[in-house]
């Protein structure tokens, strides 16, 4: 029969623990948790009267779709006053035939000054008569880039009460229905919450002793509980840096492809790494 000292039995247990762990490491097979790669709830940085809601819950969005928007009546006919503002000619035409006239009754009595058949205060005032038809141009033009931008800030303003999708993703729940009041400041500042479901984000819980194991771009095998079953490709992110003191594991972090959107998320799993490097 095999006796330890007790002096060196603590030792022997570290080192058979280690090697257990060390076994179970190279088997690499970890308990983990599918989860959507980001979950928000979308809402509008302006206040107002919800008007429409243009998704239901499990519809499919894209990124940039319009979700749902406020009451923009008066944002509209705003925007559209400063776009016929900003292409009206009418100021600009009528400076530059002012300043077709004021140049020619300017060399009329210049001529005229010069051949001594008028006097010289005539041709100053036709002069000064030129000049302010050529200010009034640049006022006219400057006033129509003006407008130009009143628009593009109207525009702004109009698009601020158009909710977007942020990305591509499912809608989960719908917090808000058309009539009812959006306060970005309040409690009602959500009107839908999205999920993206592709790429997946799996959680895998490693113990302490695979710190600093698993690599970036890493392959990983991540099989769903069943009845969703199959085996799935993954690949390592990120790794947490820090380690939880009272559990002894750290987290890491697959992205999984799923274009179809046959895994949901909230599933169980089972993560194989393969042999560590």
């Amino acid at each position: 029969m095999l006796k330890i000292e007790p002096s060196k039995s603590a030792r022997f247990y570290a080192v058979l623990c280690g090697l257990l762990t060390t076994a179970n490491i190279h088997a690499a097979n970890f308990d983990c948790l599918i989860e959507p790669a980001q979950a928000v709830e979308v809402g509008s940085p302006t206040g107002g009267l919800l008007e429409k809601v243009n998704v239901k819950r499990g519809e499919r969005v894209s990124k940039g779709q319009i979700v749902a928007s406020l009451e923009s009546k008066a944002e509209t006919a705003a925007a559209d006053l400063a776009k016929f503002k900003s292409g009206a000619l009418g100021p600009t035409e009528a400076a530059k035939n002012k300043i077709e006239f004021a140049q020619r009754k300017f060399v009329r009595r210049k001529e005229m000054a010069t051949e001594h058949l008028g006097s010289m205060q005539e041709s100053d005032d036709a002069e000064a008569e030129l000049q302010l038809a050529r200010s009034e141009l640049l006022v006219a033009q400057e006033s129509r880039q003006q407008a130009s931008f009143e628009y593009q800030q109207q525009v702004s303003l109009l698009n601020l009460r158009m909710i977007r999708s942020p990305f591509d993703g499912i809608v989960v729940d719908q917090l808000l229905y058309p009539g009812e009041i959006v306060e970005p400041s309040g409690v009602k500042k959500a009107i839908l919450k999205l999920a993206q479901l592709d790429p997946l984000r799996v959680r895998v819980i490693l113990p302490m002793s695979a710190f600093g194991r698993p690599k970036p771009g890493m392959t990983v095998d991540v099989v769903p509980e069943l009845p969703i079953g199959g085996k799935y490709k993954a690949v390592v992110k990120t790794t947490d840096k820090l380690v939880d003191a009272a559990s002894g594991t750290f987290a890491v972090f697959l992205e999984m492809p799923n274009k179809q959107l046959d895994v949901p998320s909230g599933v169980k799993c089972r993560a194989t790494f393969g042999v560590w490097d």
